[in-house]
């Protein structure tokens, strides 16, 4: 799954368990202005170093697999998670981006100097 959005706020990698890192990425969705969306993606283990790039502010386009699973509590509740796990970023936009490179002005080709010494 993918989705767009404005990156709101980035956390830290947290050691989950000896054998687990995770990071955390909220980002902001907006389908309806009036009414944004703040989604929040999980990075684990070496994934997790997908997010340093990125800024608060950034537009991104972040892929992601989306995870369920049940849980039962001591009192035999069961209740359902759901997780969205990105592995993959894409910047589009950057907040603080450099402006667009300056580039020379095309050369003017249709004209032909005098002394042309190309052999066809």
């Amino acid at each position: 799954m993918e989705i767009k959005g404005k990156v709101h706020e980035i956390f830290p990698t947290m050691q989950v368990t000896d054998a687990l890192k995770k990071r955390e990425l909220i980002i902001e969705y907006v389908e309806n202005p009036q009414y944004p969306e703040y989604l929040k993606f999980e990075a684990i283990q070496d994934r997790c170093n997908l997010i340093d790039p990125l800024k608060v502010g950034d537009d991104v386009e972040v892929f992601f697999n989306l995870r369920g699973r049940p849980w039962t509590d001591k009192t035999g509740k069961k209740s359902y998670f759901n997780s969205m796990q990105l592995w993959r970023v894409n910047v589009l936009s950057g907040a603080g981006s450099a402006a667009a490179p300056e580039y020379a002005a095309p050369a003017d080709i249709s004209s032909t100097p005098d002394d042309d010494d190309l052999p066809f």
